[in-house]
């Protein structure tokens, strides 16, 4: 099972809508073919592996997947049922698909078949690798990791709005890292007009994945002519009729009119929602400190990554937790650290909201 999640972790990024599921198929204690889930569209890992393996090999082997097989016609055919068809005698798999189509089906597909099923080896393992999958089939909502560069006293830029570069050159490292494995990369019209990014991944030994860019902008301030609208997918969400971006979908930029909430701003949930609604199951938010504001008050976020570097830039400088308030310590949002490593110079501090 751990070369399977190995195999998996191939996809992480390029598979949504669907998880990242890997697969191996084991005959005499040796494994005789490997397969992953590419993109959506092509084969789920347990059919790759069946057909590297081939018919006469599968026949009486064991099949490991990281994920319950499927057992429904989608884009492509129910792996449950392909899995009998070759003669596969013992499956074993690590997490269950709370997918309602396949949710236990698969299961029962298999063993009334006569395939020995177990589940659940290394379950906590694969979990996590699909966070994002379960959580937007669950709850509608994406998996959202909110990352931020700050000084210590919690700054992301001075106040002229100077924010190159407050981390380290293996702190930007790791962000290329983070966003090759994401579907999407949420920013705020703010850090378009300051800093001009183009928010595409680079890692050191290429091949990285570029996430749909996804730029806030009630206002409609930015110019199409931005950087981050510029090859590859991008969306500008606004508050603006669609008729005025026609500039922007002339670029081949999606343009999401949003209603306005109640307060009449921009709802970070509505938004989060129609992220799911397209396929996008992971969502890293990189700033600025509006958009931080507004998905810690809203209660959106799932994880925190913060790259604390030894500078200190004053209290006229701007703080990355935006129009955050609170009234009380005991109202203060509750974190619990998960993670502490040093990179060069800086300090990266991995930590969950507490659910109160």
């Amino acid at each position: 099972m751990g070369e399977a999640l190995i195999e998996a972790r191939r996809g992480l990024g390029r598979t949504h809508p669907n998880p990242a599921v890997g697969s191996v198929i084991v005959r005499q204690g040796k494994i005789i073919a490997r397969g992953f889930h590419a993109k959506v569209g092509t084969g789920h890992a347990e059919a790759v592996a069946l057909a590297n393996a081939g018919p006469k090999k599968a026949k009486g082997a064991t099949l490991y997947s990281t994920l319950e097989p499927c057992n429904h016609f989608g884009r492509t055919p129910p792996c449950a049922q392909s899995i009998v068809d070759h003669g596969i005698s013992r499956v074993v798999y690590a997490s269950s698909d709370p997918n309602p189509l396949v949710n236990g089906k698969g299961h029962r597909t298999m063993a009334k078949a006569g395939v020995i099923v177990e589940a659940h080896v290394l379950r906590d393992e694969a979990d996590v690798l699909n966070r994002p999958y379960f959580k937007a089939t669950r709850t509608g909502l994406p998996w959202v990791t909110l990352k931020a560069a700050i000084s210590m006293d919690g700054k992301i830029a001075t106040r002229t709005g100077d924010s190159k570069w407050i981390s380290s050159d293996a702190s930007r490292a790791v962000v290329h890292r983070v966003r090759d494995v994401v579907d999407a990369i949420v920013i705020g019209a703010g850090t378009v007009l300051a800093d001009n990014p183009m928010l595409t991944t680079r890692v050191a030994q290429g091949g990285g994945h570029d996430p749909v860019r996804v730029v806030i902008d009630p206002q409609l301030r930015t110019s199409p002519r931005a950087k981050v609208f510029g090859p590859g997918a991008s969306i500008l969400v606004t508050l603006a009729e669609a008729s005025k971006a026609a500039a922007f979908t002339r670029k081949g930029v999606q343009v999401w009119s949003m209603p306005q909430a109640r307060d009449g701003g921009l709802s970070m949930t509505a938004v989060m929602k129609r992220l799911v609604g397209a396929g996008y199951l992971h969502a890293l938010i990189e700033g600025g400190a509006g958009v931080y504001g507004s998905m810690l008050k809203e209660r959106l976020i799932d994880e925190l990554v913060l790259f604390m570097a030894p500078k200190v830039i004053g209290h006229e400088g701007l703080s990355w937790s935006g129009a955050l308030e609170v009234d009380a310590v005991k109202q203060s949002l509750q974190f619990e650290l998960l993670h502490v490593e040093r990179l060069e110079t800086d300090l990266m501090i991995t930590a969950r909201p507490l659910v109160s």
